[in-house]
């Protein structure tokens, strides 16, 4: 297995499976509260692979992460041709709040923010899942395969928790 990659890399091309997405969407909270339950005394302090964040920087970057993906969605459907602003992700799991402050604060964001993105996931039009945005380093995405990739990074991060010994 690959540790950084535990699930393996997101296809774009793999099958579209827009109930699943919306389900792990909605279901991430839970699982991320289970994983910080199942750390080790000192857990949250370690990487989960050599050179890798914390199991509180990775808290701390999926409430980022996924924040920031909720607002890029709902530019795309009020917006045309909406273009990322990107954020160094690194830089941003290397700030106090992330590096060393407590992840109860982010988990609660994740509860509220992951129940109102299946939400309005699930109640998109098809016009609306097929809206797009640009990012400037990965190009044009549609709502739909949005959703999968952000299903498969709250998986992706989910599996390095449970790496953590």
């Amino acid at each position: 297995m690959d540790v950084q990659y535990p699930i393996g890399k997101f296809d774009r091309t793999a099958p579209r499976k827009r109930a699943q997405w919306i389900a792990d969407i909605a279901a991430l909270p839970a699982q991320v509260e289970a994983s910080l339950a199942a750390l080790p005394p000192g857990g949250l302090d370690r990487p989960y692979r050599e050179g890798g964040w914390t199991a509180r920087q990775v808290v701390h970057h999926l409430a980022d992460g996924h924040l920031s993906c909720v607002l890029r969605i709902r530019f795309a459907l009020t917006e045309e041709n909406f273009i990322v602003n990107p954020y160094d992700e690194q830089s941003w799991a290397l700030l106090p709040d992330a590096a060393n402050g407590p992840v109860e604060p982010s988990v609660e964001l994740l509860r509220g923010l992951h129940a109102r993105w299946a939400a309005l996931l699930g109640a998109l039009t098809e016009d609306q899942w097929q809206r797009t945005l640009t990012h400037p380093a990965t190009g044009v995405w549609d709502l739909e395969l949005l959703a999968g990739l952000y299903s498969w990074h709250g998986r992706h991060h989910v599996a390095h928790l449970g790496l953590i010994k």
